[in-house]
């Protein structure tokens, strides 16, 4: 079994609670509401900035030129495709540039992120492909299964559900899969164990920002 087998197994309870999200349902028939969209779009954008830092560290931790010409792809399409089809989708919702870049992070943003870039920081290689794969691997199976729902393309959410059904993104999913199980081959077991841990606990963090957006969840005292 591959390495990648064996996490998908570990988390497969959590990515169903994932795709049965009330918000990622919402976004495959049309039905979430646009405030809440709203607000995840603006969380997720500040998201996104931490999380092309990842791939920075992941140029600079490669041990041959090609890894690390993958990784500054990685960068380039996070920081130049996704993150600008975001702008241009947050404008249909009337969410400005500046409103984008200024906005504070939530919570469960602030904890994901910084859990991520103290993983990579710390870690290897190795290390650093367990915490950023869940985004990048479940947001690809999630493009896949709401571009089966009849419609949802054409719905309001439809360009959300292109850009992460687009085979350039499938691409670049499964290349970063391929590359944890190249990583993890001859790992004692210890250290698979490890690399599990956090991919677990990564995944929980993605199911929290659903949740999170659904719920708009801010600061308590807020």
């Amino acid at each position: 079994m591959k390495f990648s087998e064996r996490l998908y197994e570990n988390v497969k309870p959590i990515w169903r609670k994932n795709h049965d999200h009330p918000f990622v349902q919402g976004i495959g028939d049309g039905t979430l509401a646009e405030d809440k969209f709203r607000f995840f779009m603006i969380q997720d954008y500040l998201y996104l900035i931490e999380y092309a830092k990842l791939f920075a560290m992941g140029a600079v931790k490669a041990k041959d030129v090609k890894t690390m010409g993958e990784f500054a792809k990685l960068l380039d399409s996070t920081l130049n495709t996704e993150m600008q089809l975001h702008r241009n989708f947050a404008k249909q919702f009337d969410i400005s540039e500046e409103e984008l870049e200024t906005a504070n992070p939530a919570p469960t943003t602030l904890a994901y992120s910084h859990y991520m870039l103290s993983v990579g920081n710390n870690g290897g290689l190795a290390e650093l492909v367990a915490s950023l794969l869940p985004c990048m691997w479940s947001y690809a199976e999630i493009g896949k299964a709401l571009d089966e729902v009849p419609g949802a393309r054409e719905g309001k959410y439809g360009e959300w559900v292109a850009m992460y059904a687009d085979e350039e993104f499938q691409a670049l999913a499964d290349w970063t899969i391929k590359l944890l199980d190249e990583l993890a081959e001859g790992k004692p077991e210890h250290e698979l164990e490890n690399l599990e841990e956090i991919f677990l606990n990564t995944t929980r963090f993605e199911y929290m920002f659903w949740d999170m957006s659904y719920n708009k969840a801010m600061w308590p005292m807020d």
